[in-house]
């Protein structure tokens, strides 16, 4: 029920900003609904500092070979949805690597708590819906802050969704789906901590957040590979400004 309410909800938000301009001449076309994003950003940080960062801190406590485990077993279950993003991109290869991985670590690796796959060099191949849309052509949507959760866009969120009906995921009782999902967000919060410096020092935090969220979704789309920008008015703008020095 709460994933379709959120998917429901990006929709609507989705339909939303596309019907909007922003009057701004400086907005980032990326970002139609800014200001409202700017307040659950605000609203997250809050968060943040309230819940998620010491719930972390707790986390972080468990010795490291347990939280691996954790993650392990975590990722493990992903691989399916692995699998068939890998098939539906065309990427056979990679595919058969997602399924070996969920085949030897389910097994040897006692449910996934041991990535036995890795040590014997078979790498994960990680891809999601909302890759799978972007590949096919399917824009992005607008940039949405979240509440709880952070950036996104509509299709990498929405595929997420998509990816959470595949086997096994989708059989998960409440409670272990729900445990599999704060295991994750706790990693991943202690993960960010060595970002939290650099957004800190930025000028604007936000805005720094949002760039590094589309250099992450492109890298992801492309496989560390993206092709390069256009450039935009004002890039080519201050390549004239500053040939005037040359």
């Amino acid at each position: 029920m709460i994933k379709r309410f959120l998917l429901l909800a990006l929709l609507a938000l989705s339909v939303s900003a596309c019907s909007s301009s922003p009057n701004d001449p400086y907005a980032d076309p990326r970002d139609p609904i800014e200001t409202l994003n700017r307040d659950i950003w605000d609203f997250n940080q809050e968060l943040d500092e309230a819940i998620l960062w010491p719930a972390a801190q707790a986390y972080g406590k468990i010795p490291e070979p347990g939280r691996r485990g954790l993650r392990n077993v975590v990722d493990n279950l992903g691989e399916p949805s692995y699998l068939v993003n890998n098939v539906l991109q065309g990427k056979f290869v990679d595919a058969g690597s997602s399924f070996w991985r969920f085949t030897i670590n389910s097994t040897v690796g006692l449910l996934g708590i041991f990535d036995v796959a890795s040590e014997i060099g078979i790498d994960p191949k990680p891809e999601s819906f909302g890759e799978t849309l972007a590949s096919w052509g399917v824009a992005d949507g607008p940039y949405v802050m979240l509440p709880g959760i952070g950036p996104t866009v509509v299709i990498d969120r929405s595929g997420d969704i998509v990816d959470g009906t595949y086997f096994p995921i989708d059989n998960l009782d409440g409670g272990v789906s729900f445990a599999r999902l704060v295991v994750k967000a706790l990693d991943t919060r202690l993960r960010l901590q060595e970002q939290q410096a650099l957004m800190q020092n930025s000028l604007d935090s936000y805005s720094f957040v949002r760039e590094a969220y589309f250099q992450n979704w492109r890298n992801k789309v492309y496989d560390g590979n993206p092709p390069p920008e256009p450039e935009t008015e004002e890039d080519e703008l201050d390549e004239d400004f500053y040939d005037q020095f040359d």
